[in-house]
């Protein structure tokens, strides 16, 4: 499973790289708006054009960002998609435009299909599309047909929709069980027509996909805490997009750091001494 850093903020993608993982950055425009706050913050200013120039050659060729459209209707997003990806993509030849599934604000504004046809007509002209705000299975099926590279399930935002379902109170790390939780009053799994978890329906976008031999890359998005990390990897998920916070958790464990210090504790003087820089002969 290749593994995205979810961040718009430079010095995160920056140290991700750096430790030899990292295969493509999603950005959106609620991470560019917290990165260019941040840096505002301590009175720098931004230039978002030069600043999405440096994330594109921080990552590099061969691994991609994802840049989002802010339109909601099919002109206004492909004309932004268009532009995004003439002015970017030759920065490193990895721009992918990133696509809501369904751009309306709510039920019978505007139309729902704007999204598929951006999709369509992106793909048409063999720019990638990543695939965003996907909630259900049949949202993620509409996107691959339309020609997207890539579908974005958001499994932490479905997890927050059953627990508000639930009136469970939560913090948004907690981790919601891949199996889904009981219903509160009679029998069964309370679930989202069908859908039991966000890991639950990154594994069935998966299944659907594998059933078809459907080459769309399903990229599980909205990923809280290492535990839903494995559990899409186990699902069979093509991405992981991971906030920096959670790529670190991922490294830790309390017998990892019982074994360090045991095994610092036992370094005899000989082996240790191998290590030494050693004196040239006079």
């Amino acid at each position: 499973m290749k593994l995205f850093v979810d961040t718009a903020e430079l010095a995160e993608i920056e140290q991700a790289n750096s430790w030899g993982v990292l295969d493509g950055v999603t950005t959106n425009p609620s991470l560019l708006k917290k990165a260019v706050a941040s840096r505002t913050r301590i009175g720098e200013s931004v230039d978002i054009e030069t600043y999405l120039e440096r994330i594109l050659r921080t990552v590099g060729p061969g691994k991609p960002v994802s840049l989002e459209v802010i339109g909601t209707t099919y002109e206004a997003m492909r004309t932004e998609a268009l532009r995004l990806y003439e002015r970017f993509n030759p920065v490193a030849q990895n721009a992918v435009i990133k696509v809501p599934v369904n751009p309306t604000l709510k039920p019978g504004e505007g139309d729902e299909a704007d999204g598929l046809r951006t999709i369509a007509e992106l793909a048409g002209q063999g720019i990638p599309v990543n695939v965003t705000l996907v909630m259900n299975p049949t949202q993620a099926l509409l996107a691959a047909k339309a020609g997207a590279a890539y579908v974005s399930p958001f499994a932490g935002r479905i997890d927050d929709f059953l627990r508000a379902e639930l009136g469970m109170s939560f913090d948004k790390s907690d981790y919601y069980p891949a199996e889904g939780m009981p219903r509160p009053h009679g029998p069964g799994v309370h679930h989202d027509n069908g859908i039991l978890s966000g890991v639950d329906l990154v594994r069935k976008i998966v299944a659907i996909f594998d059933n078809y031999a459907i080459e769309t890359e399903v990229l599980a998005a909205s990923l809280r805490n290492p535990r839903q990390v494995a559990e899409v990897a186990e699902a069979g998920a093509d991405v992981a997009t991971i906030p920096l916070a959670v790529l670190g958790e991922m490294l830790r464990h309390p017998k990892t750091y019982e074994g360090m210090r045991k095994f610092v504790a036992d370094v005899v003087e000989e082996y240790r001494s191998f290590f030494e820089p050693q004196q040239a002969p006079e």
